[in-house]
């Protein structure tokens, strides 16, 4: 059965959008992209959970979002869950075992980390190992869910996920907040509606290739210590460029299976090497790369016979040019380098 990407946006709050990417049959889906609203909830001034009232109306009761966690009653009450063939995310990131031998593999939020090792014989608290990272893997929110089960869990509450409280204090004396707070949930918390009977895991991945955010600019990543990450443009695209860069057109795969149909043999890319193909049939078989080749067809040669690319391809590539701070391009100035092609083989695919 063919197949296709498709994108559901579900509100959870009128500043957050939570953006997932399911695969569906193209039998049954839907005709245009869905979208589910969550709305805010009332937030408290104070310990003694009193409303805040809205900084701009002193006759409304100030609201924030109620958190991500709210996907779940999103994904539950929508209905989405129930057209879909397969749903796909990833979870983390420590075992709790409890004083009477229950655990839990959940993943355990940044402010509550240290004082919990603190308390459990870390004296240190969380602090880098001889790695230079930390023992324990760091969540990015990426879950997988039996989906089956998971639409029989969120039956049993209607999506609701556990809730806390997080207030910011003004000083020590934890008696004045910063800013109101208010109920809050999330949704990497979801294992904490399990029975003790379900199973539950997480998947560790080298940190280049799962979590390479770009939030500083260049002057502020300069400042980071030596040894910490630098979470620039420079190290975020450096991330992607540390693997083989291989692009397609949609038109040529869109999942797994069809790469599988388009590619056999013993294909060999190097590192360094850049592979892109643009055109539909298009194969390749016992390639071995080693540096750029751009493979393209035009329309009209790709309607006759499948077109395949074999062989060994051997050249100069591209390579990632550093700039100064006297670049005149601000995105070359930005990234700290350009990326210029010195030599490459280019196939076009003309004539059907």
């Amino acid at each position: 059965m063919d197949s296709s990407s498709k994108k559901a946006k579900l509100h959870d709050d009128d500043g957050v959008l939570i953006d997932i990417i399911l695969l569906w049959s193209l039998k049954d889906v839907f005709n245009e992209d869905f979208y589910e609203h969550k709305g805010k909830v009332a937030c408290l001034d104070d310990n003694g959970a009193r409303f805040a009232k809205d900084p701009h109306n002193s006759y409304r009761i100030q609201t924030k979002p109620h958190g991500h966690g709210d996907v779940h009653s999103l994904l539950k009450s929508s209905g989405l869950l129930d057209k879909c063939e397969r749903g796909h995310w990833r979870n983390g990131i420590t075992k709790l075992t409890h004083t009477d031998g229950r655990t839990m593999v959940i993943n355990v939020e940044y402010n509550q980390l240290d004082p919990l090792l603190r308390a459990t014989g870390y004296a240190d608290g969380d602090v880098n190992c001889e790695t230079g990272y930390s023992p324990f893997p760091g969540n990015i929110n990426q879950l997988i869910l039996k989906l089956d089960s998971n639409i029989k869990e969120l039956n049993k509450a209607e999506g609701a996920i556990p809730e806390f409280v997080n207030p910011k204090y003004k000083d020590s004396s934890k008696t004045s907040f910063k800013s109101s707070t208010r109920l809050e949930c999330m949704m990497q918390d979801y294992p904490k509606t399990l029975s003790l009977s379900a199973r539950v895991g997480f998947t560790v991945m080298d940190t280049w290739l799962a979590y390479a955010p770009v939030k500083n600019n260049p002057e502020d990543a300069a400042k980071v210590p030596k040894g910490n990450p630098y979470h620039s443009t420079t190290s975020g695209e450096m991330a992607i460029y540390r693997a083989n860069c291989i692009v397609w057109e949609p038109k040529w795969a869109l999942t797994f299976a069809d790469v599988k149909e388009k590619v056999h043999g013993h294909c060999s890319i190097s590192l360094r090497s850049i592979l892109v193909i643009k055109g539909h049939n298009v194969a390749i078989e016992d390639l071995t790369l080693d540096g750029a080749h751009i493979i393209s067809s035009v329309e009209g040669a790709e309607d006759a016979k499948v077109m395949t690319v074999r062989g060994k391809v051997q050249n100069k590539g591209f390579i990632l040019e550093k700039v100064d701070k006297g670049e005149t391009s601000e995105i070359a100035r930005i990234r700290g380098f350009r990326i210029k092609d010195v030599e490459k083989k280019e196939v076009i695919y003309s004539k059907p």
